[in-house]
């Protein structure tokens, strides 16, 4: 099985990037393949629960993120990093997910086949 990594690194709204990236996750584990998620810099931004993308005139994509267990998308990572800079920490996450040092995602993007930025 082929296993890949998405990188998250950009804010949730203002381009297609996020929602983009979330769909060929999903695609991807559709098939099959065995996909790791891992949000880092403005990115983690699209974890935080209560956002009401539609008041920013944006399609409201990130409620798919709960999805990702249907998907067999277990492997989700957020730079803890990115999370002390912006001030966040992980009970204002809106989905379970791993806060993984530097060296922890590292070692993820080096087990993997191939990884995608978004």
């Amino acid at each position: 099985m082929k296993s890949m990594a998405i990188v998250f690194r950009h804010a949730p709204f203002g381009s297609t990037s996020g929602r983009e990236g979330l769909d060929v996750a999903m695609l991807s584990a559709s098939f099959e393949q065995q996909v790791s998620l891992i949000f880092t810099d403005e990115a983690v931004l699209h974890l935080l629960s209560g956002q009401t993308p539609e008041q920013a005139g944006a399609k409201d994509y990130l409620s798919a993120l709960k999805a990702l267990p249907l998907y067999d998308i277990d492997t989700v990572l957020v730079c803890s990093e990115s999370m002390q800079q912006l001030g966040l920490n992980a009970s204002e996450l809106s989905i379970d997910a791993e806060v993984a040092s530097a060296d922890m995602i590292t070692q993820t993007l080096q087990a993997v086949d191939e990884v995608l930025v978004f």
